[in-house]
């Protein structure tokens, strides 16, 4: 088979051909791949020469390159544009996968030439870079199970095989509960509230869905969100909550409970066969955080500032509603108060706020920013191929016309496409053979589509989201090393969200607003009054949010600290987690479950980890308070940002890279002021 996957991708600058590649492609590809990983596996176990940094560790970094290359495409289509195909290749491949990845890591012969090099590391001379990878290297075998019994081994092997296709399971059953539920509505009397662009999307996908001259409404967070906030419809909004409340929960197809169980119980039993209390414990040995306890600390730190203003925040709401006329406030009835009473309070309306920011001019403005931070320029281009025609590709330069990326934009819901927003790269930045491979980075969202009438028009919270991403992005764009396992997003996993969330901040500020908030028809730039509206409600219900924030964390953390690894009841456990954070005036609702949909700690990335995204603004406020000592558009304070963040990836351990640039240790201080729980 001429299989494009196999072939170098001679698009511009080395792009996919996904014109080209089908999907009777990807399991041949996967296979010559992982038989070619293996060969070079087999190269170095059976070399005969002395084991050294370059024929050991460096060719470890380069053993599965053409792995990483099928892979890069094919996870990143099963999570943007999938189907029952792609999905049932994914449950295919993963174990393959996972066998490969401990035939290496439980290898006696590779971890012995591994640890021979790493007995040499103080005469060997090595660069910072390269002493970082033979550190990675040694640990990644060291606690990967490299040391245990040949029957530990066997049993490491079949935990993750397991795990391998758990993790696929969970998220296609979110996608697939997501897309199962519709809400049609008939009568227009029942849209009383929503604002006209919304009722025309609603219309919109009706149409698509063949329903068309009725209103249809989805679990999809641009059709859910201003339905949450706007609809005065109190019955419709109560069975929207319960249904998205409810996905995955409800004893049928799609249901999670038993894949959280089996994922908690068999990470678990993985972190005592590496010889670790519990999964929180084996994954902070690679975090900046300590320790599980020293997370526990700093979430309960947080949550001690934050409760009391949380719950004074709903009583205000609460008070608010009842004076406006309700009988009782519900958790369906929450987004829809609180946004009248920050209408009322600071004159402020997210409906008013979006004619201001269409989705290309602020596209258009936070590659602005990027300019004049980073010196890059953006080239839209037609000639790179795309996954679906929503995408929308660039090419990335430097201020001397360097080649730095190429960028891939992928902004609108569809079904086959998974909520949420993330960033991702087609391939990262490294070096091959001597010749420097540039990144091909995408961030992929779920905003509102287009109209016949309106242009996507984002809420500001997308606009931070948009922002937020594009922030990961640059920390993938920028990065400058030799091994792609070290550069760009490559860090500890408590490192990774300060690019993006520092970037969020650039939205508040006038200067900024300047270059791209203007009203989509009559081109007029944001009013000085909203932008000060905007920057006095950014505090509003933050007590709420925070402590909503914590008890992620706390839940994260809760399953993956269990002695045993054993949840006998999914809701009770969830419950018990989340206690402390509970609010009385606004109760859980019963048959609804957060677990079973938290995508960020079952499907991603973000197990024993979620605590990172509340470090993280601890990094980004007190970062952004030096831009702000500066200048937001400081030429030097952004070349240090750039030089000793962006551009090292995971080059250095990230809590150097961070006082090199900010000059000292990060204060919890700066996030507690900016969220105005510090007076």
């Amino acid at each position: 088979m001429n299989n494009p996957l196999l072939q170098s991708f001679t698009g511009a600058f080395g792009t996919a051909p996904f014109s080209e590649i089908k999907e009777e492609h990807f399991i041949p590809a996967f296979d010559k791949a992982i038989e070619k990983a293996h060969e070079n596996i087999k190269k170095i176990e059976e070399s005969i020469d002395f084991p050294t940094f370059e024929n050991t560790i460096v060719a470890l970094e380069h053993c599965s390159d053409l792995l990483g290359k099928v892979s890069g495409i094919f996870f990143n289509l099963n999570s943007a544009q999938t189907n029952e195909k792609i999905q049932e290749i994914a449950q295919k491949v993963s174990p393959k996968l996972s066998a490969l990845h401990n035939d290496i890591l439980l290898n006696d012969k590779i971890f012995s030439k591994v640890q021979s090099v790493y007995k040499q590391k103080e005469v060997l001379d090595l660069s910072v870079e390269d002493a970082r990878l033979l550190e990675k290297t040694y640990t990644d075998f060291s606690l990967n199970g490299a040391e245990l019994s040949a029957e530990e081994k066997d049993k490491l092997r079949e935990v993750d095989l397991k795990l391998s296709t758990l993790s696929l399971t969970f998220g296609e059953h979110v996608l697939a509960a997501t897309n199962a539920f519709q809400m049609v509505v008939e009568d227009e009397s029942e849209l009383a509230g929503l604002p006209d662009a919304v009722k025309e999307a609603a219309a919109m996908t009706a149409k698509e869905v063949g329903e068309e001259g009725k209103w249809v409404f989805t679990l999809q967070y641009p059709s859910y969100i201003p339905f949450m906030t706007y609809a005065e419809n109190r019955a419709l909004r109560e069975k929207m909550f319960r249904a998205f409340g409810s996905r995955c929960f409800d004893g049928g197809e799609y249901d999670n409970q038993e894949t959280v169980r089996e994922i908690v119980l068999l990470r678990n039993h993985k972190a005592k066969i590496l010889g670790f209390d519990s999964y929180a414990d084996y994954v902070l040995e690679k975090r900046m955080a300590p320790s599980p306890d020293a997370v526990i600390d700093f979430l309960n730190d947080l949550q001690a500032k934050a409760h009391p203003a949380a719950e004074k925040e709903v009583e205000d709401v609460i008070a608010y509603a009842k004076a406006q006329g309700a009988e009782e406030v519900e958790r369906w009835d929450w987004g829809f108060w609180s946004e009248k009473l920050k209408k009322e309070r600071f004159a402020i309306d997210d409906e008013a706020l979006k004619p201001y920011f269409k989705l290309e001019n602020v596209l258009q403005g936070v590659f602005d920013v990027a300019q004049k931070l980073y010196g890059l320029s953006f080239t839209k281009r037609e000639d790179i191929e795309v996954y679906h025609e929503d995408v929308v590709t660039y090419e990335v330069t430097d201020e001397n016309g360097r080649h730095i990326s190429v960028f891939y934009a992928d902004f609108f819901p569809r079904a086959e496409k998974r909520g949420g927003a993330w960033m991702t790269s087609f391939r990262g930045q490294s070096f091959i053979n001597g010749k420097e491979q540039r990144p091909h980075v995408s961030i992929v969202c779920n905003f509102t589509k287009p109209t016949e009438t309106k242009p996507s028009l984002l809420t500001f919270n997308e606009v931070t989201t948009l922002f937020h991403e594009f922030g990961h992005a640059l920390h993938g764009m920028l990065a400058e090393g030799h091994y792609e396992s070290l550069t760009g997003t490559s860090v500890y996993w408590d490192f990774v969200e300060l690019p993006s969330q520092v970037l969020e901040n650039w939205c508040f500020e006038r200067e900024t607003l300047d270059m791209f908030a203007k009203h989509y028809e009559t081109g007029e730039a944001i009013p000085q009054e909203m932008i000060d509206k905007i920057k006095a409600a950014a505090t509003f219900l933050e007590g709420y949010q925070t402590l909503r924030q914590v008890s992620f964390g706390l839940l994260d953390m809760s399953y993956h600290r269990l002695a045993d690894g054993k949840v006998a009841d999914v809701s009770q456990f969830e419950e018990m987690a989340m206690s402390s954070t509970s609010i009385k005036s606004l109760p859980k609702v019963d048959g609804v479950n957060m677990s079973v949909a938290f995508s960020h700690i079952f499907q991603g990335g973000y197990a024993a980890g979620y605590y990172s995204y509340k470090w993280a603004e601890v990094l980004d406020a007190d970062a952004f308070e030096l831009f702000k000592e500066k200048g937001i558009f400081d030429k030097e304070t952004a070349n240090s940002f750039k030089e000793n963040v962006l551009s090292r990836g995971g080059i250095e351990d990230p809590m150097e890279l961070y006082k090199r640039f900010r000059g000292q240790a990060p204060k919890v201080d700066a996030l507690l002021r900016r969220a105005g729980l510090l007076k």
